[in-house]
């Protein structure tokens, strides 16, 4: 059935300086004929996935173009929901820009299908759907869905890793070690694995730290000669020691799990800039070098400290790194997956990512990242 619609397609001249009324009414009309439908795979198609097969490429799939009435760049993106779903919250399997087909690796259909409820070794039914925008207008959605049954395996990371969240009097979250409080981890060596740090603003008072939020064990306090850590892993162990902050303000702590070294020394944050946003990009963000592409996804800033940046989000596989407000003048990145902290403002390379859904940490000070992978 042919859909007709009328778009205000705006072509903005760099040289412009102001718009009239008869501007608008002159601007041309883009005329949609027809929205963008599913192809390929079959309806009730069942896919049954294996983790051995995880970096292959499943099958491509296609759709009909969406037909306009002037030849024009069409982005689509291909989405999956819950048998039924209103795509509200639809996961994103790739985009592409003009083409009218994309391969889908069977690590990123696994991991969206779990991440939409699929149970690993449970059949479970889904529903695609192509959309559509051109020049960033109104987007469209093709009309009907196909339907596909995915049996998914576990997909999560290997992350043989120890991450560390500061507790106490003197930072975020205070000695409230539930899961659902903000706390705040250390950020690691991407090289050297034992090896922590963190750069950033204390309140007078007194910190330790645990490993697992909701928990008490394992927990890290200062040593008896006050410059080593120790460690408590059993409850009949005495609780560690608390490194104190005589002075509020910014402090740089760095331990080592194997050594135990420990230090705490003042950090000069007078000279640093406030940013006003920082975002996170790449081909992480969907899969292909469109996620380097248009603006970045905004982070959270901490309200106990302006450096501080988080956000919650799925990646694919790819790379990516951080940048201050929207543009390339200051940017953040890395050579090494999970965490690591290069100079501040280096570009750094790109930091490499694989699918999974990730808590990012990002510290504006020094350039420090933690992305912490298999989040629920």
């Amino acid at each position: 059935m042919k859909n007709t619609y009328k778009i205000l397609f705006a072509f903005i001249s760099v040289l412009s300086l102001s718009c009239s009324g008869d501007d608008v009414e002159n601007r041309p009309l883009l005329e949609v004929i027809n929205a963008p439908e599913m192809m390929t795979p079959e309806n009730n198609k069942q896919f049954v996935l294996m983790e051995s097969n995880g970096d292959k490429e499943l099958e491509m799939f296609s759709w009909s173009a969406a037909k306009y009435s002037k030849t024009v760049v069409t982005s689509y993106t291909l989405m999956m929901d819950i048998k039924g779903g209103d795509f509200t919250a639809a996961k994103i399997l790739g985009v592409t820009s003009n083409a009218t087909q994309l391969a889908i690796i069977v690590k990123n259909l696994n991991q969206a299908a779990i991440d939409l409820g699929a149970v690993p070794g449970e059949p479970k039914l889904f529903d695609l759907k192509i959309f559509s925008t051109v020049s960033g207008g109104v987007p469209l959605i093709s009309e009907t869905s196909v339907s596909i049954s995915i049996n998914t395996y576990s997909g999560l990371l290997t992350y043989g890793f120890t991450d560390w969240y500061l507790v106490g009097t003197a930072v975020q979250g205070g000695y409230d070690n539930t899961s659902t409080t903000i706390h705040q981890p250390l950020f690691r060596s991407g090289t050297i694995a034992n090896d922590y740090k963190f750069t950033g603003y204390f309140n007078a008072g007194e910190f330790k730290f645990i490993s697992l939020l909701g928990s008490w064990l394992p927990q890290l306090g200062m040593g008896a000669d006050k410059s080593t850590i120790e460690i408590k892993t059993l409850d009949s162990q005495s609780d560690p020691g608390v490194f104190i902050v005589a002075t509020a303000g910014y402090y740089t702590f760095t331990m080592n799990t194997v050594t135990l070294a420990a230090s705490l020394v003042s950090y000069n944050a007078s000279v640093a800039t406030i940013q006003a946003r920082i975002g996170y990009l790449g081909s992480s963000r969907t899969g292909s070098e469109e996620g380097w592409n248009g603006d970045d996804t905004e982070m959270t800033k901490s309200t106990f400290n302006p450096h501080l940046w988080s956000l919650n989000t799925d990646l694919f596989d790819g790379a990516g790194k951080f940048r201050a407000n929207n543009a390339w003048d200051q940017s953040w990145g890395g050579d090494k997956a999970f965490s690591g902290y290069p100079a501040n403002g280096s570009s750094s390379g790109d930091i490499p990512v694989s699918k999974s859904k990730y808590k990012i940490y990002f510290n504006d000070l020094d350039g420090s990242y933690l992305m912490i992978p298999n989040q629920e």
